[in-house]
């Protein structure tokens, strides 16, 4: 029998968490599973070759294939090169194994100090919620995660919570995934109570990818459960083109202002996608207009499968020159790289 409060982990490619039993499907949940699950499918409605684009079944085979409507409406018809196509194309060159990369590129497994809790930085551990994503990203450094041997049941949150708890020096947890946003609201409210319960947490972190590809998450359920832990809750949205900022998502994004989140932005450096100044400065432009501060600019995580995403580090200095040449500073997000084992994410100057 399924818990009402256990947190789950499903295999990515299966889709959402399921509704409670004898509870309707929330509108948002109708639409994820409605979404795209085959490349063919997609393509076929945009008007694409799929051998044109070099798409390869063995590299969707392993990692599986999912987007939003959403998502894919924003997409340009008959495009090869769109950036939001890009970003979710399951290619051939996935499957060319690339020195420098791996399964685990910023040390998840290592930092592990409890069921589903990752502790790298002083102050602050990371929860991950879930495995379920309700768009496959594929340059995700957590595609190779072995979520399938990290599930945890009621048992096993209490374990994680406590051991946070007991933590005087930690003073925030980071909700991840997956999508911690992919938990239906019951479980992601019991989760949250659960945590505001904890006095020496003086902030809970969602990062999400939700609002933007599947803005329909962010309903009045959403909305009043975010509201009531006494702690500030701040949302770190992940967008990396302003093409992915329709007006729907700008609505969603307003509504989570309206209700007090504080919302932040980090984007992922990806060649063919946004390594272009302009670019980048229209997005934090974008974002701004939404209500968002762009953050971070992260240097690709070196996992397998992602290499044709990769920009130099040169070439990213000098695109954030450009881009401070562009946009007053409180728009330019923070140039970065993660690397395992050090005790914050690395800062890459570049003047």
């Amino acid at each position: 029998m399924v818990e009402k409060s256990a947190l789950f982990y499903p295999q990515p490619g299966t889709g959402g968490h399921p509704p409670a039993p004898g509870a309707a499907p929330a509108a948002w949940e109708r639409e994820w599973a409605g979404g795209f699950a085959r490349v063919g499918e997609l393509l076929e409605w945009l008007g694409l070759d799929a051998q044109a684009l070099g798409v390869c079944a063995l590299a969707e085979q392993a990692f599986p294939f999912r987007i939003t409507r959403s998502w894919a409406a924003r997409i340009r018809p008959g495009d090869p090169a769109d950036p939001l196509l890009r970003q979710v194309l399951p290619l051939a060159t996935e499957r060319v194994a690339s020195p420098g990369f791996g399964s685990d590129p910023v040390g998840d497994l290592a930092s592990q100090r409890a069921p589903g809790l990752l502790q790298k930085y002083a102050g602050r551990a990371l929860l991950v919620t879930t495995g379920s994503c309700a768009i496959h990203c594929r340059y995700c450094f957590r595609r190779g995660f072995p979520y399938a041997t990290q599930r945890i049941g009621r048992r096993e949150l209490d374990q994680t919570l406590a051991a946070i708890a007991a933590d005087p020096g930690l003073h925030e947890v980071i909700l991840s995934g997956g999508d911690p946003l992919a938990l239906p609201d019951g479980h992601l409210d019991d989760l949250l109570a659960r945590l505001a319960m904890i006095p020496q947490l003086r902030r809970i972190r969602i990062h999400t990818r939700l609002p933007v590809v599947l803005p329909a998450r962010v309903g009045d359920g959403l909305l009043q459960l975010l509201a009531r832990p006494p702690q500030p809750v701040i949302m770190v949205v992940h967008s990396n083109h302003a093409q992915e900022l329709d007006g729907e998502v700008a609505a969603a994004l307003g509504r989570l202002r309206a209700a007090g989140i504080t919302l932040l932005n980090q984007t992922v450096l990806l060649r063919d996608v946004n390594d272009d100044a302009g670019t980048l400065a229209a997005l934090s432009e974008r974002l701004f207009a939404c209500g968002v501060l762009p953050y971070y600019l992260h240097q690709l995580d070196r996992v397998q499968g992602a290499a044709h995403f990769e920009v130099s580090d040169e070439r990213a200095r000098e695109l954030m020159r450009g881009l401070s040449a562009q946009l007053p500073g409180y728009l330019v997000p923070r140039l970065v790289r993660e690397v395992a084992g050090e005790p914050a994410k690395r800062l890459l100057p570049f003047m």
